[in-house]
């Protein structure tokens, strides 16, 4: 089925919608979410998490992209979900109390953070439209994705020291490029 026909079927309320979504993005949700917690368990519920948050943003949301748009959802429950068990073993759950009030009481600096970080996304979207396409994917598929430099070199058919290497000149390219632009890092 096709992406704006599986949307259709979210913004109609239907709940095979969710069964389409799961046939043709189950795997690719399953990964990103694995690549970050590494627990099956933690995976399969942040992915079901993730089809959830996506019956609850559709409508009003209408995603150009699909596949983008379950990719970010998975990806920061699942960067949540492993924030949160790391401070439950670190700190006893204090971090995880502070970070649940997030939701709700503002920093008070959080307007400015909102700002620098949307004009950050901009900059970076910037840098990665000068990228060829070979660099431009395996960047993001190493930096939003998560997938290991051994599987991106086998399938890019480099050893994982050419990929290592080729990654490290991308973030070295993407440092020099925010100083340019005035980014203090």
């Amino acid at each position: 089925m096709e992406d704006l026909q599986i949307i259709d079927l979210f913004w109609r309320r239907d709940e095979s919608a969710i069964q389409e979504t799961d046939r043709k993005y189950g795997r690719f949700c399953h990964t990103i979410a694995m690549n970050i917690l590494t627990s099956r368990q933690d995976s399969e519920e942040c992915v079901s998490d993730t089809y959830h948050r996506a019956w609850d943003t559709m409508p009003p949301q209408r995603p150009d992209s699909l596949r983008a748009y379950l990719g970010r959802i998975v990806r920061n429950l699942s960067i949540s979900r492993y924030r949160a068990s790391r401070a439950q073993k670190r700190f006893g759950g204090v971090e995880v109390l502070l970070s649940e009030l997030e939701d709700c009481v503002p920093a008070p600096d959080a307007t400015r953070r909102t700002a620098e970080a949307h004009e950050l996304s901009g900059l970076i979207d910037q840098w990665l439209g000068r990228q060829g396409e070979e660099e431009r994917t395996l960047f993001l598929r190493r930096y939003w994705n998560g997938e290991s430099v051994k599987t991106l070199a086998r399938e890019a058919g480099l050893s994982p020291n050419a990929a290592t290497k080729r990654l490290g000149r991308l973030r070295e390219s993407l440092r020099k490029f925010l100083e340019e632009e005035g980014i203090v890092l």
